[in-house]
């Protein structure tokens, strides 16, 4: 079998575009919805803020059942149903009258946007890919990326131009059929049906001998576990948290379409950051060390966006800085816990720490509402940004706290054959 006629390729592409839409709509969508709403209706960003914050907890109740949902109606009607759920919870935050009405209509749009999101993406990705993983998901997420470049300036403009209603038809049924059409011919296709192996090899891939599966209380009483589960947790609710707040952050200092184009810079260094992230990655590579440097230009972004109202120009290097970490802050986890883990262990673990990530940093648009709001104008601002690369901090010491383990495992793993994919396909 040539390697051009692997479908691998086409699954790539395929969860390459269902992320553009997953995170352009679900992850950056939000703040610029939070914006919206709070233009129309005059509320506050307390109360509009909780709502992102049930958002993003929403989802945290599909993604921890996305095993049990797979297992139960596929990838591909899974995807469908939550692409036209996600449709109707911004449809409904457009058209809010009442608060509880907006609840509503978060819960909907979490429920929907998980199902497109990094669980997800890891999901339809394994059964494709083993060795060749890193690079897979690497494409898969520029996508995510790329989400945001696009969608970051396009709501901004489709709000101010057509009105958030129908800008949320428009998107919403655009996305529900490119979804419907990447289900149909493509995520239903499983590589037993077509005879063909993950990695596009021409044999089954050899089956090494692993430790034992560990039990869920085992897991959680594991140093690798805790301390990558923790600094992932923490370096997204600093992230969530602190683009909870971007949008209303930089229409305080440029017009509401240039703050736009700023949130798509951020996300398009993502796809930089992520490139680099996979060339430093190499089978001996620290993985947890490459995550730290991410970590670390995220910092580095919040200290230079907190002289923007000094020097109007670090307004774009403070956007590159922080948008190199954004997309690598889904990514790498999945990978640490590839290379510290055995293979049979691995979906397991990564859904268990984007489970509990997700929970975590679901409560970050509120409390980051609340820290602003308790200071005003540049204080606010200067606080939240503070906050954020504080936490960035206590994400790399986490990281450094497993590092050790994580190199006694990479030795366990090597010797059994699982030393770690090349990031490339």
């Amino acid at each position: 079998m040539g390697a051009s006629s692997f479908f691998g390729k086409k699954v790539v592409a395929a969860t390459f575009l269902m992320a553009v839409f997953g995170w352009g709509i679900g992850f950056y969508g939000p703040p610029i919805f939070m914006y919206a709403v709070m233009q129309k209706t005059g509320w506050s960003l307390a109360l509009c803020s909780a709502a992102v914050t049930v958002h993003f907890l929403a989802g945290t109740l599909i993604v921890v059942k996305l095993p049990v949902l797979y297992k139960r109606a596929g990838i591909p009607l899974t995807t469908l149903l939550g692409a036209t759920t996600l449709a109707f919870g911004v449809y409904g935050w457009s058209i809010v009258s009442q608060p509880y009405q907006l609840f509503i209509a978060a819960t909907l749009s979490g429920f929907g946007w998980v199902t497109m999101g990094a669980a997800a993406v890891n999901a339809v990705i394994a059964p494709w890919f083993i060795s060749k993983r890193p690079g897979a998901l690497a494409m898969a997420y520029n996508g995510a990326s790329i989400g945001g470049v696009i969608f970051s300036s396009v709501w901004v403009y489709l709000i101010g131009r057509v009105g958030f209603s129908y800008a949320s038809i428009g998107v919403g049924a655009l996305s529900v059929t490119v979804i419907a059409m990447l289900c149909f011919y493509v995520f239903r296709i499983r590589p037993g049906q077509i005879g063909q192996y993950p990695d596009g090899e021409s044999h089954e891939p050899i089956e090494q001998t692993q430790a034992p599966s560990t039990s869920a209380i085992s897991l959680w009483r594991n140093r690798q576990f805790l301390t990558l589960t923790v600094a992932m947790s923490l370096g997204l609710f600093a992230q969530i948290g602190l683009i909870s707040q971007l949008f209303l952050l930089l229409v305080g200092h440029v017009a509401e379409q240039e703050a736009g184009l700023a949130m798509g810079l951020a996300t398009a260094s993502a796809i930089v950051g992520r490139f680099l992230s996979g060339w430093l990655i190499s089978p001996s590579t620290n993985r947890r060390t490459v995550a730290g440097i991410s970590y670390g230009c995220q910092f580095a972004g919040c200290l230079t966006l907190m002289g923007i109202s000094t020097f109007p120009e670090l307004l774009w290097i403070g956007m590159i800085l922080f948008g190199m970490g954004i997309g690598n802050a889904t990514s790498l986890p999945p990978l640490i816990a590839q290379s510290e883990f055995p293979r049979q262990q691995t979906q397991r673990v990564v859904t268990l720490i984007v489970a509990t990530a997700q929970g975590c940093y679901a409560f970050a648009p509120v409390f980051f509402g609340a820290a602003k709001s308790l200071f005003t104008g540049a204080t606010g601002e200067l606080f939240i940004l503070a906050l954020a690369g504080c936490i960035q901090v206590l994400a790399i010491l986490a990281l450094f706290v497993g590092s050790k383990g994580s190199e006694q495992s990479g030795v366990m793993l090597k010797s059994s054959g699982n030393d770690g994919p090349s990031p490339n396909i």
